[in-house]
């Protein structure tokens, strides 16, 4: 079996259960998994030096939507709120093919690769002109970063009273079936697994209540995990008022949308009871930091849900929203808008960096991910603390303080996806090429 060993990181961050900290480390990889954490280790296989590197678990991305990334920065829509901006940019979205969706997601698996992501879930809720969710996952197998798509949908348009054009909706048998197939088709339970898919209608102000309960129990029969957006601005809690006489958190517990198989993005505005069914119930939240200064829409009680047990991680969001791709970044401004909301002490860089990985993991309901300790999968990040950004630093692994933003080495599942910092698993000068053409389209 195949071994790798990293020999002599200044530190490796383990994010294991006691959350140690080893310096002067090696980590032995063997046929995917971490096999030793420590000194002095050997292999009779190929070396990666980690001398000048601090080295951590790959980070884990709860939360995206990778079409978007064919839609940044678009006029009109840069300074909108979330209703606004959503309905500016749908019509754009349904000129969409499955040239853009593949192309899009293989861009935007590209770029979170370069930030030190290894495992990334996504979101697509649309489907225009034959676009299947697949085009996402054979864009996520030629990358190579371990995925975790989930199989979103909207039913109610403009003509039933909800946001999106009627041309985006789906007869939701047809969202219910197509759901059936794609999680026989692409879904592996496996430990160790490269793709699991999850259930995700859009939001509760875009499919119906009955779309809702159905697609929780669907995902209990199969064993497949629950996604959607909840709890997202002021707009989100009026629309839940108004249209449910309740808050976002009683729907979700009402429909059957609690529990450790769900996680919700965002919850920017979740109350003290809401945040309290979260930690009874295990209900994972996808932190969107960027996204939601983005667009206005507030600061995540993160501090707070962390205190009170909700498991948390991090999320790009889409780059409609966001306007790029780096799991790195999302973790600084995590850190830094904690801090602006409850004081300097309020979130230190180690415990960010702990939710943009381990939280990010569980969150996913992937415990095989996310540490560096013998027996979990080889996901890992080595970054390079002897460059311009970390220069002067007294504490080199404090990354999200003072740190590179894109990694040297990366590995998923034992094989290096970057080297050097570049890609090895696609031409991505080509890519971009490419991806931009076919922006050019859509702006005509």
């Amino acid at each position: 079996m195949a071994e790798i060993l990293i020999q002599n990181a200044d530190t490796v961050l383990t994010m294991d259960d006691a959350r140690r900290v080893v310096h002067g480390a090696d980590v032995l990889i063997r046929g995917g998994q971490i096999a030793a954490v420590g000194q002095g280790l050997e292999t009779s296989g190929e070396t990666v030096s980690g001398r000048g590197c601090v080295v951590t678990p790959g980070l884990v991305n709860t939360h995206h939507h990778l079409y978007q990334n064919l839609t940044r920065a678009v006029p009109g829509a840069q300074d909108a709120l979330l209703f606004g901006w959503l309905q500016r940019l749908y019509p754009v979205w349904a000129r969409f093919t499955p040239d853009e969706m593949f192309a899009s997601a293989q861009l935007g698996l590209a770029e979170l690769a370069l930030s030190g992501c290894t495992l990334s879930s996504d979101h697509l809720y649309l489907y225009p002109n034959g676009s299947r969710l697949e085009d996402t996952i054979h864009a996520a197998r030629d990358v190579g970063l371990r995925f975790h798509p989930t199989r979103g949908a909207m039913s109610i348009g403009e003509s039933d009273g909800g946001l999106p054009p009627d041309s985006l909706v789906e007869d939701e048998r047809a969202i219910l079936d197509d759901m059936i197939r794609v999680v026989d088709a692409f879904h592996d339970p496996a430990e160790g697994s490269m793709c699991r898919v999850g259930l995700a209608p859009c939001s509760p102000f875009s499919v119906s209540r009955e779309l809702m309960r159905d697609a929780a129990l669907l995902a209990r029969d199969k064993g497949v995990m629950l996604h959607t957006h909840l709890a997202e601005n002021d707009e989100d809690i009026a629309y839940s008022q108004a249209q449910f006489g309740c808050r976002p958190g009683q729907y979700t517990e009402e429909l059957g949308w609690t529990g450790d198989d769900v996680w919700h993005a965002h919850c920017v505005k979740l109350d003290v009871q809401e945040i309290d069914l979260f930690a009874r119930t295990r209900t994972g939240v996808a932190h969107c930091p960027c996204s939601n200064c983005r667009l206005g829409s507030g600061i995540a009680p993160v501090r707070a849900m962390r205190d009170a047990g909700v498991p948390v991680g991090l999320g790009v969001d889409g780059s409609a929203s966001n306007d790029m791709a780096s799991l790195s970044a999302e973790a600084r401004q995590a850190m830094l808008l904690q801090r602006v909301a409850n004081g300097a002490d309020a979130m230190s860089a180690y415990e960010t960096l702990e939710i943009a990985t381990r939280g990010g993991a569980d969150v996913l309901g992937r415990p095989d991910c996310g540490r560096l300790e013998p027996g979990k999968r080889a996901d890992i990040a080595i970054w390079d603390t002897t460059g311009i950004a970390s220069s002067g630093s007294w504490d080199p692994a404090a990354l999200l303080l003072a740190g590179p933003t894109q990694v040297k080495h990366l590995f998923v599942e034992g094989k290096q996806i970057i080297r050097g910092g570049e890609l090895t698993t696609l031409d991505l000068p080509r890519l971009i090429e490419r991806h931009g053409q076919l922006a050019q389209r859509l702006m005509q």
